[in-house]
């Protein structure tokens, strides 16, 4: 088992009961659930929007990104290229639209449009959603942390968990952009600081990187041609716009900002300070990848070294030597790109950094994660329990309401991190299950808020259309060869997009028919 220097133990002590102090500090602001889910209308604007990026840059960039860059290119930077272009859509139709209502839940406006089966179906869709996002940060934690400690994956999500729980139920929506504004700089820091320690031990320095990354294709934004059946730079761009417009335009993390900012201006400028943000500091992980793709081609027993653990890691205790030698030789870069970040840490960063590198880690982990706790916990109180259960109820029920639900979004979101232990890239299956879960509720809403004559029969039957498309392009590789003319040949992420569209279209198809 590897220990930690006590050095940097405490380094992420401190850093671990900051954040459980910050919560405690806003508790006592916290006596009513319009506190708690709006924080009563009074944060500034730059303050949410260095929220928004926080969230946006979760412990799957920091960690995914780089092992992305490492396996393979650049390509997945065309995400972040399409951010602007959604937030543009977002600030100009969306944010004036929810701070009109002023509906704390994103999805309130759909009962008003189809009926009480789409705000149902759109809540639905955005747990499912955020389980997914949060499992797959807690996964990244304990991945990384798994290398430099010893424990298990399990114990790792268990005790950040509690951590990251604690402070979110204390400390409500406030507490979760002020610790954001934090973790924001932090984890900004943080990425520098692994560049700085990878270059600095790079023989050749920046030079040798350009050469081994220009010889290797690593710069490469995917290939240009219009093709949809692989990762081309077209497939990440679309998927990128439609999950980032999903994001800053009905993703209840982001909308639940918008009612905290203390103007609609303020609300928007929120919006871009995050993608100004966002787009250089996303391209310093690809950097990061880059950086270690080089620096392990010039260290090949490096390499070996994180290739025999991945091996031993899949085969288990029951491996042997040579099993577990002769996967490790078969395994390619895309295999182990997520166990390079935790590895170089391991071997390569001197003790007292380790320990700011880590909480780096853990703030890019916790700012999500606390974010789609309190979000989670805000509609499920709101758009079910309130709507389904039990209506009318006091403040203080509310708020013990939002307590608990908090609480169980935060175990479950543990649960499904443990159930994605073993996945390959931690980036890949967190794409493709937002592609999946976000793209009917998106198709759904822009139908309803782009075709005014679209009825509650229309949108019920897009809708069915729109989930029989994405069950189809998601689970049709289970086709047999016999039947291959069956399987979708588009590539998963154009999940979303081809989602999205199918619902949209078939609603303003059926009502112009209709009408006719």
């Amino acid at each position: 088992m590897n220990h930690l220097p006590v050095v940097d133990l405490m380094i992420i002590g401190i850093y671990l009961i900051a954040m459980i102090v910050v919560g405690f500090w806003f508790s006592h602001k916290n006596k009513t659930a319009d506190q708690f889910t709006k924080a009563g209308g009074l944060i500034p604007g730059w303050a949410i929007g260095l929220s928004i990026y926080a969230t946006f840059l979760s412990s799957n960039t920091f960690l995914g990104v780089p092992g992305k860059a490492f396996g393979s290119n650049w390509n997945s930077f065309v995400f972040s290229l399409s951010m602007p272009l959604a937030a543009w859509v977002a600030v100009k139709y969306f944010v004036p639209f929810y701070r009109s209502t002023g509906k704390i839940s994103a999805y309130t406006h759909l009962e008003h449009r189809f009926g009480p089966w789409a705000r149902t179906y759109a809540v639905l869709c955005f747990l499912l959603t955020q389980l997914a996002r949060m499992g797959s940060i807690f996964f990244g934690i304990a991945l990384s942390l798994q290398a430099l400690t010893g424990y298990t994956m399990e114990v790792i999500m268990l005790i950040t968990g509690g951590c990251i729980i604690l402070y979110t139920v204390m400390g409500g929506i406030e507490a979760v952009i002020w610790t954001e504004v934090v973790q924001g700089v932090v984890k900004t820091l943080g990425a520098l600081l692994i560049i700085y320690l990878v270059v600095s031990n790079m023989p050749g320095g920046i030079s040798k990187i350009i050469e081994i990354g220009k010889a290797d294709h690593k710069f490469s934004l995917g290939s240009f041609e219009p093709a949809f059946t692989q990762s081309t730079f077209w497939v990440v761009l679309l998927y990128g716009f439609f999950i980032n417009l999903n994001n800053f335009g009905m993703d209840q993390n982001y909308v639940q900002r918008y009612h905290t900012a203390v103007s609609p201006k303020d609300a928007a400028r929120s919006v871009w300070l995050c993608v100004w943000i966002y787009l250089p500091a996303s391209f310093l992980f690809f950097i990061i990848g880059s950086c270690l793709y080089a620096f392990y081609q010039m260290n090949p027993t490096l390499i070996e070294s994180v290739k025999i653990q991945t091996a031993a890691e899949q085969l288990g205790a029951a491996g042997t030597t040579a099993e577990i030698s002769q996967l490790a030789a078969a395994l390619k870069p895309e295999d182990y790109g997520d166990k390079v970040m935790p590895h170089f840490m391991v071997t390569q960063i001197p003790t007292g950094l380790i320990g700011l590198i880590v909480s780096a880690i853990l703030a890019a982990a916790m700012s999500t994660i606390s974010s789609g706790m309190n979000a989670s916990a805000t509609v499920f109180s709101v758009d079910i329990y309130q709507r389904y259960i039990r209506q009318f109820q006091n403040d203080k029920q509310m708020l013990r309401l939002l307590h608990v639900a908090t609480t169980v979004f935060g175990m479950l979101g543990i649960i499904v991190g443990i159930l994605m232990i073993g996945v390959k890239s931690i980036l890949d299956v967190w794409w493709q299950l937002s592609g999946i879960f976000a793209g009917g509720m998106l198709g759904l809403f822009l139908l309803g808020m782009l075709s005014k004559k679209a009825k509650n029969t229309d949108g019920m039957i897009a809708t069915l259309v729109g989930i029989s498309v994405i069950l189809w392009m998601s689970f049709s590789y289970l086709i047999p060869d016999s039947y291959s003319y069956l399987k979708s040949t588009l590539h998963a992420n154009m999940i979303i997009v081809v989602g999205t569209l199918s619902i949209y279209l078939v609603g303003v198809i059926i009502s112009f028919l209709r009408k006719k």
